[in-house]
């Protein structure tokens, strides 16, 4: 079963990515959106879920902010840990979705959250972990600071995010699919199908794994390091608060 078609004139978000227009957009597709990426990602959506669990490596004790955490479905992966966990995401829409879903899990909570002003004092987080989301922030290196702001030293960050395939073969065919066949699933499958043109035109726009590495390293992170998911269509990017202040 699809979703139904909007009633409403949808609400589509550009590159230049202002919070109301991107939350917007976010608010209009959230009761079908995981669903529609399992679909449109050919079910790699799950597994890049697991490389990113896995990355951030969740324990008891630990806590965990998950931004543009969306539904849940990744904070819910870190939460069965026992870790507490905290799922941000600046879409009202989005939160609400999450709890009606997962509102019961006692070390899960969801807060409305902007990546570049979070609501949270000075290292109150071990991980800060983002997947699928910095692409949509309108001002990424101040997200970058403000994750590093909340995190303890020593703390880790862990980012998945589209990327750019090394291979000049598979950066073809991803650039086919893209451009040819998402949007006629997106239009089969989604309320709002040009949120998927949005995101052809982010994934086009978003620096390399190289140049993130980079902007990552800027803004006060260490041991900055990525490995390739997919063939490069997804990079997962690790990082180190430097443990010692003013080491950054």
């Amino acid at each position: 079963m699809t979703e139904q078609p909007s009633r409403t004139p949808s609400t589509r978000a550009d590159l230049g990515k202002d919070p109301a227009r991107v939350s917007g957009m976010f608010d209009e597709v959230a009761a079908g959106y995981d669903r529609t990426n399992t679909i449109l990602s050919l079910g790699n959506d799950k597994l890049w879920r697991i490389a990113t669990t896995r990355a951030i490596a969740p324990r008891r004790g630990q806590r965990i902010l998950d931004l543009a955490a969306g539904t849940g479905a990744s904070s819910v992966s870190l939460a069965r840990s026992g870790a507490e966990v905290v799922a941000g995401d600046f879409s009202a829409g989005m939160i609400a979705e999450g709890k009606r879903r997962h509102g019961g899990i006692p070390n899960l909570s969801f807060v409305e959250a902007d990546a570049t002003a979070l609501p949270f004092g000075d290292e109150e987080f071990d991980t800060v972990t983002i997947s699928f989301g910095l692409r949509n922030v309108n001002d990424p290196d101040t997200a970058l600071r403000e994750m590093l702001r909340v995190t303890k030293p020593g703390g880790s960050l862990v980012i998945c995010e589209f990327s750019h395939p090394p291979a000049a073969l598979m950066r073809g065919l991803y650039r086919f699919y893209n451009d040819r066949v998402l949007p006629v699933v997106a239009r089969a499958f989604s309320s709002n199908a040009d949120a998927y043109d949005y995101l052809n035109e982010s994934i086009r726009d978003w620096p390399d794994q190289r140049t993130l590495a980079g902007r990552i390293r800027a803004a006060g992170w260490e041991q900055v390091a990525w490995r390739d998911l997919s063939f490069g269509i997804v990079a997962l990017h690790r990082a180190r608060k430097p443990a010692t202040p003013g080491r950054a």
